[in-house]
């Protein structure tokens, strides 16, 4: 066996803790990399630095009004999806997210009430640095508000292009919009797709449509009737939810719903199934999915 040893760029984690000597992360990279047998390849496997490109096609967007919460469509194709989600407690902060990769997050929140999800920011640029799944990851472990995050979205280096929206139990919402060697943006947008203003969409069908999803929930979102509504009305429904049967493959797998001033998760599917949890109430089970929505 070989000694867990990530990127020297591992040291970017510390920009909420300069004076620290080691990478919070660093202990967890460590376990699992012995748990799984610490061999070089699974080492730089789990390290999720500089990992393949890959796309996915999401909506997402928050409200903070009648109470706070985060929905998103995650739309991918199923075979690639971990279709896993995890309740944890490794550095003494319990958090339930979506994960990709084993320990990376695509979707969650933490116990704090701080919630994060990511989409594909649609633009052809890669470069140095970290999958945005890892450095969610380390947002949920260590951050407790949106501040926090942004901080870390705007320093650490991602390796490709995303939107990623943040809101916190205070209802502190922010959208940040990263391309690798371009400076962070940071925006009060309560929404996000798959386009970054001012650049062209990469040709992929399954996100050619960001515009159109982007104008629908600024439209929905602003309408006031809308208010007390769950976003997630929203989300189950054309242009945001989509059949992977119209889009070669790419379809909605879930939505997902993070209620911040309650600890709850919801997972929902267009057959009307939802799933449940909570970090008072948090019950491990297997379940099937069969929706004609999905279809």
């Amino acid at each position: 066996m070989v000694e867990a040893s990530p990127p020297a760029s591992w040291s970017n984690f510390n920009v909420l803790a300069p004076f620290s000597c080691r990478p919070k992360l660093l202990a967890t990279y460590d376990g699992l990399c012995h748990a799984f047998g610490a061999d070089e390849q699974t080492c730089a496997f789990l390290c999720l630095y500089k990992p393949p490109v890959f796309r996915s096609g999401c909506s997402q967007a928050c409200k903070t009004n009648y109470g706070i919460e985060l929905v998103r469509n995650y739309d991918f194709p199923s075979q690639l999806c971990d279709r896993l989600l995890l309740h944890t407690n490794r550095n003494g902060t319990r958090v339930i997210a979506m994960t990709d990769c084993l320990w990376g997050v695509i979707d969650g929140m933490n116990e704090h009430g701080l919630a994060v999800s990511l989409a594909y920011g649609g633009r052809q640029a890669h470069g140095d640095g970290f999958a945005i799944t890892i450095v969610l990851r380390y947002i949920l472990e260590f951050c407790r508000s949106t501040d926090e995050a942004v901080a870390v979205l705007t320093h650490v280096p991602i390796h490709m292009p995303y939107n990623v929206t943040v809101v916190d139990s205070q209802g502190d919402n922010k959208t940040v919009v990263i391309c690798p060697g371009e400076q962070a943006q940071v925006n009060s947008l309560a929404f996000a797709t798959n386009h970054q203003d001012g650049s062209a969409i990469e040709n992929i069908d399954a996100i050619a449509d960001s515009y159109t999803r982007a104008q629908y929930l600024s439209t929905r979102i602003a309408d006031p009737r809308e208010a007390k509504n769950s976003l997630v009305n929203l989300f189950l429904q054309p242009p945001l939810l989509r059949k992977s049967s119209d889009w070669q493959g790419w379809g909605t797998l879930y939505t997902a719903r993070y209620q911040s001033l309650l600890g709850v998760v919801e997972l929902h599917w267009g057959d009307g199934q939802i799933l449940r949890q909570s970090f008072d109430h948090f019950v491990e089970s297997d379940i099937s999915v069969s929706s004609p929505a999905y279809l």
